[in-house]
């Protein structure tokens, strides 16, 4: 059975041939070999964003110090790069460092590097390119990401969203709209509705990206945009609103269809230890009744309450399960839970609880003995 390949492997050897092959169709006696030598001296020992800014500064040594003229020869790569890709996946990858060359050579010339990264961003994403651009340039940008929106192509529609993401992941993050995102709200109005997948998802992530810091802005849009939603309008608010579901904000609960306002009684709540070594999982079984004549939509997610360091606590929300609730029915639930090594938490010894959440409301907690052996 053959490997899975690695992302970063996708920036390699055949990534470094099609860049060099492109280029010597469009600059007169290239020196593919020099080159190629030079961008695989060291590359395969860096992680995939190190090899990105590796081969920018590879590319420095090969393309005019000029930025014009470095932009005329990337502006005319686009239609060779497209006819003469044979692995997507790899050349896609190949794109990378070229558009990311523009946020480190062309800065300065922000009209000439933004016409550029409108050319290129169907190559590969320049959501990563763009920021500088928008830090630096941000009324030049922002008035082209609003053009953006309404572009022929999916591809620049999709950039002027991710491109303004506060929180992209690998991405610099734009901590002026962590502080307040309101410009980024007249982008997302014009791309809700795309009839692209690919540009609505984006946008679902963009709003996800601020509900990590206003959550309340996030939840007044959604419940905004729910009048006369389509479903695929529908679905990017769920999608929009995935974290602060993981996380129990009541109020996102109703927006979701879900129970605004639970006629629930926790009858029971039991845990099978009140001693537990680590290791080992403990079952948490719960009783409901509904007391109310009407059925009810129920999210069931609890609350691990940790020890940290310091003796104080953290928590974290996990999924258990969506349950419709008919009028004055009982239901018993079960779950185990374990607590194991993972490389993501550092486990203390002490005493935790666990917290039953009914669409984001506390109903009830219980508290037991973690024993970690040293």
């Amino acid at each position: 059975m053959d490997k899975p390949i690695l992302m970063k492997d996708r920036l390699g050897k055949d990534a470094v041939r099609h860049i060099s092959h492109i280029l010597s169709l469009v600059i007169d006696d290239f020196p593919t070999q020099s080159f190629i030598a030079d961008a695989e001296d060291g590359l395969y020992k860096l992680e995939l964003k190190q090899r990105v800014d590796f081969l920018i500064v590879i590319l420095a040594k090969y393309l005019p110090s000029n930025f014009a003229k470095t932009a005329s020869i990337l502006m005319a790569l686009k239609d060779d790069w497209i006819v003469h890709s044979e692995n997507k996946d790899v050349d896609n990858f190949a794109a990378w460092p070229l558009i990311d060359y523009v946020a480190v050579y062309g800065l300065q010339e922000p009209e000439l590097s933004l016409e550029l990264l409108k050319k290129l961003s169907p190559l590969f994403s320049a959501e990563f390119a763009i920021r500088p651009f928008i830090e630096q340039h941000f009324e030049l940008s922002y008035s082209q990401l609003l053009i953006w929106c309404t572009d022929p192509d999916e591809h620049v529609r999709r950039l002027a969203s991710e491109g303004i993401r506060p929180r992209l992941p690998w991405g610099k993050q734009l901590t002026q709209f962590c502080e307040n995102p309101d410009a980024i709200f007249p982008i997302l109005e014009y791309l809700k509705d795309d009839s692209s997948l690919y540009v609505r998802k984006s946008v679902a992530n963009n709003l996800n990206d601020i509900s990590k810091d206003h959550p309340d802005k996030v939840i007044a849009l959604c419940q905004r945009w729910l009048n006369g939603a389509t479903e695929q309008r529908k679905w990017l608010i769920r999608h929009a609103l995935r974290s602060l579901v993981k996380a129990g904000k009541p109020e996102v609960f109703p927006l979701l269809g879900y129970t605004a306002d639970p006629q629930v009684q926790l009858i029971a709540f039991e845990l099978n230890k009140t001693i537990l070594q680590f290791g080992q999982k403990i079952e948490l079984s719960i009783s409901l009744l509904s007391v109310s004549t009407k059925q009810q939509s129920i999210v069931v997610d609890y609350k691990v309450h940790y020890v940290k360091a310091n003796g104080l606590t953290t928590s974290k929300v996990f999924k258990w399960k969506n349950i419709s609730l008919a009028g004055q029915q009982q239901l018993l639930l079960s779950k185990q839970h374990a607590f194991k090594p993972i490389s993501t938490r550092q486990y203390y010894s002490g005493s935790h609880s666990i917290e039953i959440m009914l669409n984001g409301i506390s109903y009830g907690i219980n508290q037991f003995e973690l024993q970690i052996k040293t």
